[in-house]
């Protein structure tokens, strides 16, 4: 245990804290591989880890106005019990089919996260009516489509181990009216309350290495301080670009392809490449005036 944990708790508490995704996915695989972790305990300390800093970015969010604090009351009122029922099904399958029962579900969400990425990178780019920032006043439409993806992500959390952030927040993009900068706070604000439960569970079970976790906390709570100030600034097309960057990224990851390095570095560059092109267009558009028309005779 070393520095070194903490310079990957400040990166990791960076991202979530700018765009609420890629904790999970991305921090197991680093556990296990960068840091020969035994995979159980791996996700265990990675979910305790998760719970105390992505409480602090959800208070921070809380104060900076990020948060729609009911719906995410009404998702947890269903992921809750039904990531516990996750947790609960893949034992009971891994007991009787093995490790690989877990790898084929995480294949699969692996798929859908690509997916959503290059559908959110088209968008980002598509001329869209921006999103009001007016309060979102939930109808019962609302209340329903949130539990219902409680329900849902709440399994895949239990199931994976993977998909507070990546989940969720492409849910929060896809349905609901909400600016990208609201979707984060939302989307941390949840998770910090889900992982609790989770990592309750892991505690029980043994799984969580407290070293660890004060290693990563030692970076990743200042890491998401500082950043999550920069989801008000950053303009919702750069930020959505920066979602979509690491959605791709965490399903990269997920689907364990050969050559899975190069990938996620030609994935990271394109993405940066996509968030610089936003953030300048604006400037470089200013730097261009229209030739004068000559004047009439």
């Amino acid at each position: 245990m070393d520095w070194k944990l903490s310079l990957s708790g400040l990166l990791i508490g960076g991202l979530v804290g700018l765009t609420g995704m890629g904790g999970g996915s991305l921090m197991t695989p680093l556990l296990v591989i960068a840091f020969g972790f035994n995979p159980t305990v791996a996700i265990g300390t990675d979910i305790a880890h998760g719970a105390v800093f992505k409480t602090v970015g959800a208070i921070r969010h809380r104060r900076l106005g990020t948060v729609h604090a009911r719906l995410s009351g009404w998702m947890f009122l269903a992921s809750a019990p039904m990531s516990i029922l996750g947790v609960w099904i893949a034992t009971s399958l891994e007991h009787r089919y093995g490790d690989g029962t877990q790898s084929v579900m995480a294949k699969v969400l692996a798929v859908a996260l690509v997916a959503g990425s290059l559908g959110l990178f088209a968008k980002s780019f598509i001329r869209y009516q921006e999103k009001s920032n007016a309060p979102f006043l939930l109808s019962d439409r609302d209340r329903l489509a949130a539990v219902a993806i409680g329900l849902f992500g709440g399994l895949i959390v239990g199931l994976t181990s993977v998909g507070t952030g990546v989940f969720f927040g492409l849910t929060l993009l896809v349905v609901f009216p909400l600016r990208s900068a609201k979707v984060v706070g939302t989307d941390i604000f949840h998770a910090a309350a889900l992982l609790w439960v989770a990592g309750f569970g892991h505690f029980i079970a043994g799984n969580v290495d407290f070293g660890a976790v004060g290693w990563l906390l030692i970076g990743s709570v200042p890491g998401v301080l500082i950043s999550s100030q920069y989801t008000l600034r950053m303009p919702d097309r750069a930020l959505r670009v920066a979602l979509a960057t690491v959605l791709g990224l965490s399903g990269i990851k997920l689907a364990d392809l050969p050559q899975t390095n190069v990938l996620l570095g030609v994935g990271g560059a394109i993405g940066v490449a996509a968030l610089m092109l936003v953030l300048l267009r604006p400037r470089l558009q200013k730097r261009v005036v229209p030739a004068k028309e000559a004047p009439s005779a």
